[in-house]
């Protein structure tokens, strides 16, 4: 399965052109290695507006099947991307952000301050991972390989989820 997947990294500064983008690029890079095409990579500033209609043309209109944001994710004021998430998916899946968090801490406390979500909108997952390549790649790594499980069942796969020895 070729998982058709979209970058949207939330930075002012990335948005207005003062900051390179190595976020969205080691999402890239991670993605290659895997089963995931990118399709669609998007820049925008740290706004809730903004943040939803990418989300939702990425869903809606381009129909990709996954769906990843890079930052907005901390305690600052301006990270709003949690909540732009929360405004568009239809369904909540907690236990992938759990499973990052508590991976993530084993290699720094900072991990517990993350407020990333993850969820489902349409056929599409989406998952909000940090601003950080380093927290990008530690995250993708936990996350990679249930990607194509998870999206299979999106979408409708009607298999058993039961693991092979039983």
């Amino acid at each position: 399965m070729t998982i058709t997947a979209g970058i949207i990294t939330v930075s002012d500064r990335g948005a207005r052109g003062e900051r390179e983008d190595l976020s969205g690029a080691a999402i890239a890079r991670l993605l290659a290695t895997s089963s995931a095409r990118v399709d669609a990579v998007a820049i925008v500033p740290d706004e809730k507006n903004s943040i939803r209609a990418l989300l939702m043309e990425f869903a809606d209109q381009k129909g990709l099947d996954l769906i990843l944001t890079t930052g907005g994710t901390g305690l600052s004021p301006r990270d709003v991307t949690p909540e732009a998430t929360r405004e568009v998916i239809e369904r909540e899946i907690p236990g992938l952000t759990e499973m990052v968090r508590r991976e993530g801490a084993r290699k720094t406390p900072f991990a517990a301050l993350s407020r990333a979500v993850a969820g489902i909108r349409g056929r599409s997952l989406i998952i909000n991972l940090p601003g950080s390549p380093v927290a990008v790649k530690e995250n993708l790594e936990v996350l990679l390989p249930l990607l194509n499980h998870a999206i299979e069942k999106i979408q409708g796969d009607q298999r058993d989820c039961a693991r092979p020895d039983g």
